[in-house]
């Protein structure tokens, strides 16, 4: 009865015919990708040596708000270079809960100050040196 009801049409039933197509194409995509593979590994393209971690390119520089870090790496040893900034951030950190005394001198608070301020305009001077280095 159901075939009555649909007229002339013809259909094509899923299994197996529309599945044995979909099959054939997924072998086909997999032994092209096989071929490209082995042809790759026989005849591997190269436009440059391999990558060396060791060894950075001078043309490489990091994004702006790193090139302070980056230029302060070519001054100090590397283990220090690291250093620097993680201790830097660890003290800013935690010097809120060791430093809970009211201050009533205004003494500390600008030689707080003053010592921010160099220390900005140390990051700022590395960062303009490392964009134009």
């Amino acid at each position: 009865m159901p075939h009555e009801q649909l007229g002339n049409e013809e259909t094509i039933p899923f299994f197996p015919d529309q599945f044995m197509r979909e099959f054939r194409v997924m072998i086909g995509i997999v032994v092209l990708a096989v071929i490209i593979g082995i042809l790759g590994l026989i005849n591997p393209v190269g436009l440059e040596e391999p990558a060396d971690p060791f060894n950075t390119p001078a043309h490489v520089k990091p994004e702006w708000y790193f090139l302070g870090l980056y230029q302060l790496l070519k001054f100090v040893p590397k283990t220090t270079g690291v250093l620097i900034p993680i201790i830097g951030v660890v003290v800013l950190a935690l010097w809120p809960f060791f430093d809970r005394k009211k201050e009533t001198d205004l003494k500390p608070t600008k030689i707080r100050a003053i010592i921010v301020a160099i220390g900005m305009l140390i990051l700022i001077a590395l960062t303009i040196w490392g964009g134009v280095s």
